[in-house]
């Protein structure tokens, strides 16, 4: 089981914090560092200092490390063309030698699109618009080198393009994509996804949402092998106490947080990893949410990742 850190800037992070989560990640021995791609904040908390963008962060960070792999969880497909966004993501592997995942989704949240004047189509057109853009994005960085690139889609259209430049990776980073839906997620993960995760649901809905992408493939004939990934908001403490002032600081109930998340002591947090693994679980996403108190990731470092 891998473990990565996942943050959610949005709700009040600088850069600089950032720069420190992601440092104390590879020092301890994550797999990876993942950030959120949002505008807004969530919830009733200040925001400050206000958003930063994902991949100019994770260009930033490519190059203040130089083990952990760095991505999103996810990026909005509402929020870029995907030309540019193919570009983008390219030049981010190629800083970071190649530890790039891409992350990508609908995109979800209607108020951040109206708070920075993005447009926000409708529930089908969006997931139209995310298929096409999988399609442009790898289709651009698969196109052979000296060879050019079409594309002719509803609502996008890529003419004579020189397909560059390349991410250091070979096809391109791992392409992640998740969600519960039934039929529309399973048939995208299939045909253009690395990874497929599934966020903040319980283990018994996690085994039924691998079901269905593990089924899909299957009936496509995919030979591909899919990672399966979770993702759940973590909350560790040594005794009660500790554990209490950690779901106080990200104003969390604790009953509900070891329901809902993963919450409790290392040994309860290994014994719930354990599970999610029995269910098919590879790698585990760890929301972080308080990002000034490293002292957690060091407990989830020695004490739940150790044991592993």
């Amino acid at each position: 089981m891998r473990l990565r850190i996942f943050t959610e800037p949005q709700q009040g992070a600088s850069y600089e914090t950032l720069l420190s989560v992601a440092k104390a990640t590879e020092d301890l021995g994550f797999d990876a560092f993942f950030r959120s791609d949002h505008y807004v904040k969530m919830g009733d908390v200040p925001g400050d200092p206000g958003p930063t963008d994902a991949w100019i962060t994770l260009a930033a960070l490519a190059r203040e490390t130089s083990r952990i792999r760095l991505g999103t969880l996810m990026t909005a497909a509402t929020f870029r063309l995907p030309g540019p966004l193919a570009i983008s993501v390219a030049q981010v592997d190629r800083m970071s030698g190649g530890r790039v995942d891409f992350g990508v989704g609908t995109g979800w949240f209607e108020e951040e699109h109206t708070a920075y004047g993005i447009p926000f189509p409708s529930l089908n057109e969006r997931f139209e618009r995310l298929e096409e853009q999988l399609e442009i994005i790898t289709g651009l960085w698969r196109t052979p080198r000296g060879a050019t690139y079409d594309f002719e889609g509803k609502y996008y259209r890529v003419a004579d393009s020189p397909a560059l430049p390349k991410p250091a990776q070979a096809d391109g980073p791992p392409v992640l994509i998740g969600g519960f839906g039934a039929k529309r997620t399973p048939r995208l993960a299939v045909q253009y996804a690395d990874e497929y995760n599934l966020p903040f649901h319980k283990i018994d809905d996690t085994e039924m949402a691998f079901g269905r992408v593990r089924k899909a493939c299957e009936e496509a004939g995919r030979t591909k092998p899919m990672v399966y990934s979770a993702a759940q908001v973590v909350c560790c403490g040594r005794d009660e106490a500790e554990l209490k002032r950690r779901a106080d600081a990200i104003g969390r109930d604790l009953t509900e947080l070891r329901e809902n998340g993963l919450a409790g002591t290392p040994a309860e947090l290994v014994d719930k990893i354990g599970k999610f693994g029995e269910v098919g679980a590879e790698c585990l996403y760890l929301q972080v949410l308080d990002l000034h108190d490293l002292n957690h990731l060091e407990l989830l470092a020695f004490e739940v990742l150790n044991r592993l």
